[in-house]
């Protein structure tokens, strides 16, 4: 199992927030999905959109944070949040970078400063500078967070966009139907997300997607199904493993992968390892 304890390094995603409309039904599927149980966070609760301390939960497995839920009253959908050292300094590149800041940022009492942007192809996502709450806590294992991915159909402007704001750099991916790259942080050079084009015709456009881990894909996307998913990407069996894309049934969307057999996460050891 693995657990992280300190910071994690600026230009990670490092956190994924749910919103969406029936909370209660949110944590049923989801604990049902990934056995998450359920915490109060309301000084998180900006972050889902809610008005009250019940509005925001944090979902926790072996008592670690893995996730938040809160309230939105639009469409659903899951949040990537990248980890920064000032929110500030990178808000303002963000803009100068051709991107738009959607939620300047802010504080949450003292665990995180936080804001919300869009890039240059429109895609969402959020910036965290840790506070007492460092995001995800426990990766790399069934029900917890174990890779974020871009889906872009602008490659080349995304390529540039965070490069400029985060300092990324990329590694090619060679493939015959699809144009990839893995995401290297500035800090040590490690892969911590991918960049995956997609065509402009596709319904999503740009969007971040969150991929969770789990011990046995094909059960948990029958449990989805069994709960009102449906599958926008089938369960297939490729180099890395079993995965599928889901759409739950309040709408957002994600991805379910085998759980990493080696460090997996972010291609680095946790700070702790709990057996």
């Amino acid at each position: 199992m693995s657990t992280k304890i300190s910071n994690w390094p600026a230009g990670t995603p490092m956190w994924v927030d749910l919103g969406v409309q029936d909370l209660e039904a949110a944590k049923g599927f989801y604990a049902d999905l990934f056995g998450w149980q359920f915490l109060p966070g309301g000084q998180f609760r900006e972050f889902g959109g809610g008005t009250a301390v019940e509005d925001y939960l944090l979902a926790h497995l072996g008592g670690r944070a893995v996730a938040g839920i809160g309230l939105q009253q639009d469409h659903a959908g899951w949040t990537t949040f990248l980890a920064t050292d000032d929110a500030g300094v990178t808000a303002r590149k963000i803009e100068a970078a051709g991107g738009r800041v959607t939620a300047h940022p802010r504080h949450a009492a003292n665990s995180a400063r936080t804001a919300l942007a869009k890039d240059t192809a429109g895609a969402a996502f959020g910036v965290w500078q840790a506070g007492t709450h460092i995001g995800a806590e426990r990766v790399n294992e069934h029900g917890s967070l174990c890779w974020n991915e871009l889906r872009t159909p602008n490659y080349p402007a995304a390529r540039s966009f965070y490069a400029e704001v985060f300092g990324h750099s990329y590694q090619e991916i060679p493939a015959e139907d699809r144009l990839y790259a893995t995401i290297r942080r500035p800090h040590d050079g490690n892969e911590v997300a991918g960049l995956h084009c997609v065509s402009p015709l596709d319904p999503a456009r740009g969007h971040w997607l969150t991929w969770f881990a789990s011990d046995d894909v094909e059960a948990t996307v029958r449990i989805a199904a069994e709960r009102g998913s449906r599958l926008l990407e089938p369960l297939t069996e490729g180099p890395l493993g079993h995965t599928a894309i889901v759409q739950a049934p309040q709408g957002e969307v994600f991805g379910v992968t085998d759980a990493p057999r080696t460090s997996g996460f972010f291609r680095q050891p946790p700070d702790q390892e709990l057996r």
